[in-house]
C-alpha cells in the first residue's frame, strides 16, 4: 500500500497543476472538486485564522477586528524531506517567499486588488501552497467567517453573500468541513455547526474544534462538548488552544506556541486524560488521516470522474482538429484533405444529400418559363410592326409572293429577345453556385478550424464559377444565334401561304399595299414559328448551363487550386493552416488538461495500490 505521505501529496500535486490549468469549479464537477479538501468554517473571531496558523506551524495570516479573510485562501501544503521553508502564490508563481510576514503582505494586497480597501468579500480564490517538512500533506481552503450583522461599510447583503460563499464549498460531498467554534460561547449557539448539521445531517464529513479553552470562565470546562455529550459528531471533537494576544504581540514563533498548547493539555486538571487527543499538531495528523481514508474511498469514483472527461477531451479534440505536422508534405495532405471533404459537402448540395441543388431546377422549372412568357412578342408582332418591318425589308420593290426579308427581319428580331432570360438563367444558376460553395465550407467541420485556407478555397472556387458562367453565357448565346442563322425550312413548307388579293387596286405609299388580314396572317405565323423556337430553347437551354456551369462545378471547381497549392513553399502552406487564435488556444487548454488527466489517472493508478 502507498504511504499516508505520498497519496495525499500526489492529491496536493494533482490539485496544484488543476489550479494553474484553471480546472477548477465550472459546471459539472472538476477533477479538483472530485479530490478531498478541508474547507475551515466558523464565526468570526471564532479562532479560525489561529487555528490554520497552528496547524501549518507559521504565523502568515492577516490580523485585525471585523471581517479580516474577504476572499477563499487555497491553502495547499507540502510535506518536504528538509531544506528550507518557503510559500509560492498562484499568481506570482516564480516567486518563492521564505519571510512569512511577506507572505501575509501578499494576502493583504492580493485581496484589495479585487475587492479593494473595503469591506467587500469576493468569491475569487486566492492559492497558495507551502512547502515545509514541518507540514503534513493537506489542502485547507480558509473561508471568511459567518456573521450575523452588516457593519458600517458592508452592504446588507453581507451576511446572505458570506453564508453563500461558505456553502459552495461545504455543499460538495468531497468536503471534509472543519467547524470551529470558540469553547467560551454556547454550542447551540455556533455558526459553524448549524451550517455543518444543514450540509452534513449525518456528521460523517465534519469535524468539531474547540478553541479558547483558556479563556472560559473559571470553574467551567468543556468536557461535555469535548466529550460528545453536548454534541455528537461521527468523528473526535479536538480543543485547540491558540496563541494570547499577549504572544502575538511578543512574536511567540508557532512551534513554542504548539509546545506552550501541548503543556497547558497535558497539565490540566480537566482535560489530562483526553491530552494525547487534544492540540493543533493532534488535528494536523487527524484531518490528514482521514484525508487518506477519504482518497482511497473516492479512488474509483476519481478514476471513473477521470476517464470520462478524458473521453470528453479526445471527443472534444476530435472535433476541433488534432494539431497539425509541420514538415510540408504533412501540410499539403492536410490542405488536400480539407479540399475533399469541402467538395463531398458541395456534391451532397447537388446531388440532393443536402439541401440547395433543387433551387438550380426551380431556375429552369420556374424562372426561365416565367421570362420566356414575359417576352413582349405580342408588341413586336401586332399588325401595325409587322406592316412597318414587312414595308421596310421590301423597299421600293414589293415583294412578289411572300415577303421573305420580312419574315426573316421578324424572326430575327423575335429570336433576338431570347439572349435576356437565356443570360439570366446563367446568372440565375451562378448564384445558386456561389451560395453553395458559401454554404458548403461553412458545414465543412474539418475546415472550420483554418479561416485562410476557408478563404482560399472560397475564392478560387468564385474564380472557377466565374470561368464557367462565361462559358455556359457564350453557349447559350450560341444557341440562339444558331436559331437564327438557319431557319426551320420545313415549318414554313406546310404553311400554305398565298398573298391577300387586295378588293380594290393599291394607291398611296408601299405601306398601303396588302390589307391588315394579310399582315396579322404573317404576325401570326411568325408567332407560331418563335414558339417553336421558344419550346426548343427551353429544353437547351438548360442543357447547356447544365454542361457548363453544374457540370464542371461537379468535376473541377478546385482543380486550378490544386495545381497552384502544390507548386507552393512550406512556409506558404503553413499560413494557408493558420488557425484562429481562440481556436489554437483552446486546443491547447485542451491538450494540457488531457495530459494532466492522463497523468493523473497513470500516479493514482501506480501509488494507490503498491
Amino acid at each position: 500500500m502507498a504511504t499516508m505521505e505520498s497519496l495525499i501529496g500526489l492529491v496536493n500535486r494533482i490539485q496544484r497543476a488543476c489550479t494553474v490549468l484553471g480546472d477548477y469549479g465550472g459546471e459539472g464537477m472538476s477533477l479538483w472538486e472530485a479530490l478531498p479538501s478541508v474547507a475551515v468554517v466558523g464565526g468570526q473571531s471564532s479562532g479560525k485564522s489561529s487555528v490554520l496558523e497552528s496547524v501549518v506551524g507559521r504565523d502568515f495570516l492577516p490580523r485585525g477586528s471585523g471581517i479580516v479573510t474577504r476572499r477563499p485562501l487555497v491553502l495547499q501544503l507540502h510535506k518536504t524531506e528538509g531544506g528550507q521553508e518557503y510559500a509560492e502564490f498562484l499568481h506570482a508563481p516564480k516567486r518563492k517567499l521564505t519571510d512569512f510576514a511577506a507572505v501575509r503582505k501578499e494576502i493583504q494586497d492580493e485581496t484589495d486588488r479585487i475587492t479593494g480597501r473595503s469591506k467587500q468579500i469576493s468569491n475569487i480564490p486566492i492559492h497558495l501552497s507551502i512547502y515545509s517538512p514541518n507540514v503534513v500533506n493537506l489542502t485547507v481552503i480558509d473561508l471568511p467567517g459567518l456573521t450575523k450583522v452588516a457593519v458600517e461599510g458592508q452592504p446588507e447583503t453581507i451576511v446572505e453573500d458570506i453564508e453563500n460563499m461558505v456553502r459552495s464549498y461545504v455543499e460538495k460531498p468531497n468536503c471534509i468541513i472543519l467547524a470551529i467554534s470558540p469553547a467560551n460561547q454556547d454550542i447551540a449557539t455556533s455558526d459553524a455547526i448549524k451550517l455543518a448539521r444543514e450540509v452534513d445531517p449525518s456528521g460523517e464529513r465534519t469535524f468539531g474544534v474547540l478553541t479558547k479553552l483558556d479563556l472560559m470562565d473559571k470553574g467551567t470546562n468543556a468536557l461535555d462538548v469535548l466529550e460528545g455529550r453536548s454534541y455528537r459528531l461521527q468523528h473526535p471533537w479536538v480543543g485547540i488552544v491558540n496563541r494570547s494576544q499577549a504572544d502575538i504581540n511578543k512574536n511567540v514563533d508557532m512551534i513554542a506556541a504548539r509546545r506552550k498548547e501541548r503543556e497547558y493539555f497535558e497539565t490540566s486538571p480537566e482535560y489530562g486524560h483526553m491530552a494525547h487527543k487534544m492540540g493543533s499538531e493532534y488535528l494536523a495528523k487527524l484531518l490528514s488521516k482521514h484525508l487518506e481514508t477519504v482518497i482511497r474511498q473516492r479512488i474509483p469514483s476519481i478514476i471513473a470522474l477521470i476517464n470520462k472527461t478524458i473521453d470528453e477531451l479526445n471527443a472534444e479534440l476530435d472535433r476541433i482538429g488534432r494539431p497539425i505536422a509541420v514538415d510540408s508534405g504533412a501540410q499539403l495532405y492536410t490542405i488536400l484533405e480539407m479540399c475533399r471533404a469541402f467538395d463531398r459537402v458541395f456534391k451532397e448540395h447537388l446531388d440532393g444529400g443536402r439541401p440547395g441543388g433543387d433551387r438550380i431546377y426551380g431556375v429552369f422549372d420556374h424562372q426561365l418559363p416565367a421570362a420566356l412568357k414575359k417576352l413582349p412578342f405580342d408588341r413586336h408582332l401586332s399588325t401595325k410592326n409587322v406592316q412597318k418591318v414587312v414595308s421596310e425589308a421590301d423597299g421600293y420593290q414589293p415583294h412578289l409572293i411572300a415577303p421573305e426579308q420580312g419574315y426573316r427581319r421578324l424572326i430575327d428580331g423575335s429570336i433576338s429577345y431570347f439572349k435576356g432570360p437565356a443570360e439570366a438563367s446563367v446568372d440565375a444558376v451562378h448564384f445558386v453556385l456561389k451560395e453553395l460553395v458559401r454554404k458548403s465550407i461553412a458545414e465543412t467541420e474539418e475546415l472550420k478550424r483554418f479561416p485562410t485556407l476557408q478563404s482560399d478555397i472560397a475564392a478560387a472556387a468564385t474564380e472557377s464559377l466565374e470561368r464557367f458562367r462565361d462559358e455556359s453565357r457564350k453557349t447559350v448565346l450560341r444557341l440562339v444565334d444558331m436559331e437564327s442563322s438557319y431557319l426551320t425550312v420545313e415549318f414554313f413548307r406546310k404553311l400554305h401561304l398565298e398573298p391577300e388579293k387586295p378588293s380594290n387596286p393599291p394607291s398611296g405609299p408601299n405601306t398601303d399595299r396588302y390589307s391588315d388580314n394579310h399582315f396579322r396572317k404573317i404576325g401570326s405565323n411568325v408567332n407560331a414559328y418563335i414558339n417553336m423556337v421558344c419550346d426548343s430553347l427551353k429544353n437547351s437551354i438548360p442543357k447547356a448551363v447544365v454542361y457548363c456551369q453544374v457540370r464542371e462545378a461537379k468535376r473541377s471547381l478546385l482543380n486550378n487550386f490544386y495545381a497552384h497549392v502544390g507548386r507552393r513553399e512550406k512556409k506558404q502552406l503553413g499560413a494557408m493552416l493558420d488557425e484562429d487564435p481562440a481556436l489554437m488556444e483552446r486546443r491547447t487548454a485542451i491538450a494540457k488538461r488531457l495530459e494532466l488527466y492522463k497523468s493523473a489517472r497513470d500516479e493514482i493508478d501506480s501509488v494507490a495500490w503498491k
